[in-house]
């Protein structure tokens, strides 16, 4: 299970978005004591975003979330839906992975400016989703997907609704992403989406 790590640099500091699934722990230790950044941000808690979370933690680093998120970075609670239709499963497999202590994180809302970039909140795949938006690129989380079009080149998709933590709000969401004026977005799974394929997918919906 992977998800895309991002790091951002600009001249007000160093970010980087997501940690990458528990099995990648060491490597992402490593790319902490290269890059050095000022903070981690979780775009949510799916343990495959926020699987190194720890590791920030242990760093001294602050570990940014939506408040929504907190609750399943500390250990409170144990949501997963992964594999779908199997929540005890999907439990187990959230306790099994090291947590963030409370003191590590901060709590970041929508509007909020974190090194030139613009907090955008994006639920539905998770209650408290977010992204960052800056100049026309915005960094999606796994509000959509990049896949396969079956024709040798990648279209935009939704997580399927099992995984969704509100189905009817992930479209949703899909649907105000499409209408922002953007110049390209990037998932948290695959490749760069133009805002023509996310227009295409949020289409399929109406």
């Amino acid at each position: 299970m992977y998800a895309n790590v991002f790091l951002l640099s600009s001249p007000q500091g160093r970010v980087v978005v997501d940690t990458g699934a528990l099995t990648y722990a060491p490597a992402f230790g490593r790319l902490l004591r290269q890059f050095r950044p000022d903070a981690v941000l979780v775009t949510h808690a799916h343990v495959d975003h926020a699987g190194g979370a720890f590791v920030a933690a242990r760093w001294g680093l602050p570990v940014l979330a939506h408040p929504l998120e907190h609750p399943h970075l500390t250990g409170e609670r144990h949501e997963l839906p992964y594999p779908a239709g199997m929540p005890r499963v999907g439990a187990v497999i959230s306790r099994l992975h090291p947590k963030v202590p409370a003191r590590a994180l901060r709590s970041v809302e929508a509007g909020e400016d974190l090194w030139g970039w613009q907090v955008i909140h994006l639920p539905g795949h998770s209650h408290g989703q977010i992204g960052l938006l800056r100049n026309g690129v915005l960094i999606a989380a796994d509000a959509v997907l990049s896949a396969p079009d079956g024709r040798g080149g990648m279209r935009a998709a939704l997580p399927h609704a099992p995984y969704n933590a509100d189905h009817a709000q992930a479209i949703h969401t899909l649907r105000q992403i499409a209408e922002l004026d953007l110049r390209v977005i990037v998932p948290g799974h695959g490749g760069p989406l133009t805002p023509g394929q996310v227009r295409e997918r949020a289409a399929r919906d109406i």
